[in-house]
């Protein structure tokens, strides 16, 4: 079954999706951008605060769905600047334990949406 997962306490979606669908015990969380809930801004400054506000903005819809990160099972990873991979990944890897950490790809790219620096979208299972 079907069930569309929502949180005041992630940015609502720019576009015609949710931010998660959950199906049987699998969630699929749309990718987040740094956006802040609270103010609907985009975080500027250093791509490690933006990079912090978009696991922010899962780890709400994670919990939105009673998940935490210990249930991902795969995330993806969109950057605009591969060389800024090593600071993304500091700040991406504080979530995770490093011996369960999830499968993942990371792919640098032209744009993304509203021109952010950093995308990041997840799967997770109970």
């Amino acid at each position: 079954m079907k069930k569309i997962i929502t949180t005041p306490d992630a940015p609502a979606p720019i576009g015609p999706y949710n931010q998660a669908t959950l199906i049987n015990d699998t969630l699929y969380i749309s990718g987040q951008t740094p956006i802040n809930p609270a103010t609907g801004e985009l975080v500027k400054g250093n791509v490690q605060d933006e990079t912090r506000q978009c696991m922010e903005n899962l780890k709400a819809i994670l919990k939105a769905a009673n998940m935490t990160f210990d249930n991902v099972v795969k995330t993806s990873i969109f950057i605009k600047d591969m060389h800024q991979f090593s600071k993304i990944n500091e700040v991406y890897g504080a979530y995770f334990d490093a011996a369960t950490a999830p499968a993942r790809e990371t792919v640098e790219v032209a744009n993304l949406p509203m021109f952010v620096n950093v995308e990041i979208s997840m799967i997770a299972v109970k």
